[in-house]
């Protein structure tokens, strides 16, 4: 279980996120809802430890993740995939799927596993394997950074804004390789943030709103955005 306990941070001198406070629970599919600069995208840096200086804290099963530098969570099983992907160009889609497993230790053997149930999961990405990842095209990069976020997240998978100018086609598909990745995986908490909460449909077991900076329970709350 990942607990976040009085989480509060500044970009610039502005209060971004106010006093955040909330479990994400084993076997939950959490979306965390709010407008464009809301603070989600910060949310999730924080928990990966890209954003430094907050107050309060961030608990993995109870280890305080301000001892863990960010180059070292991905170990603890915490997978992310950015909005904007980030995906290695000189690097094939399948060395980008690799990559995070084998930089945290992981035998070929384990690795190979991981792609053999990740692409089960995502069946979107065996096309793909062999492009570089310069060569894909927006949607096939989500894909693929899902993709990537799977092979390392044993424990949790944080997904921002993975909706964001899909096509419909590569929405539904998306949509299918997440409720099969809960269906293969149960214990996995895997969090979604995103701007329009029924782009989500029935996936989430739990809402969590951000606005202001604060967080706040519920789809009522989520419904109000729009």
């Amino acid at each position: 279980m990942l607990s976040l306990e009085q989480v509060s941070t500044q970009i610039a001198g502005v209060a971004v996120l106010r006093g955040v406070s909330c479990q994400l629970e084993p076997g939950s599919t959490v979306a965390v809802v709010g407008r464009n600069g809301a603070g989600k995208t910060t949310l999730l840096r924080l928990i990966m430890g890209l954003r430094p200086g907050h107050q309060g804290r961030v608990l993995l099963d109870g280890q305080d993740l301000a001892a863990v530098p960010a180059r070292l969570r991905a170990r603890l099983g915490i997978g992310y995939a950015p909005e904007d992907r980030v995906m290695f160009p000189s690097f094939s889609v399948e060395e980008n799927l690799r990559f995070p497993c084998e930089v945290i230790g992981l035998s070929r053997q384990a690795v190979n596993a991981r792609l053999e149930q990740t692409l089960d999961i995502i069946a979107e990405l065996k096309p793909m394997l062999a492009r570089s990842g310069a060569a894909l095209s927006g949607g096939q990069g989500k894909m693929a950074a899902f993709g990537r976020a799977v092979m390392v997240g044993a424990r949790m998978v944080l997904l921002d804004e993975p909706f964001q100018g899909l096509a419909p086609v590569l929405a539904q598909q998306y949509s299918a390789s997440l409720r099969r990745l809960h269906q293969s995986r149960p214990e996995l908490c895997i969090v979604i943030t995103e701007s329009n909460r029924s782009l989500l449909g029935d996936l989430p077991s739990q809402t969590l709103v951000l606005e202001r900076g604060e967080l706040h329970r519920g789809d009522a709350a989520a419904a109000a955005l729009h």
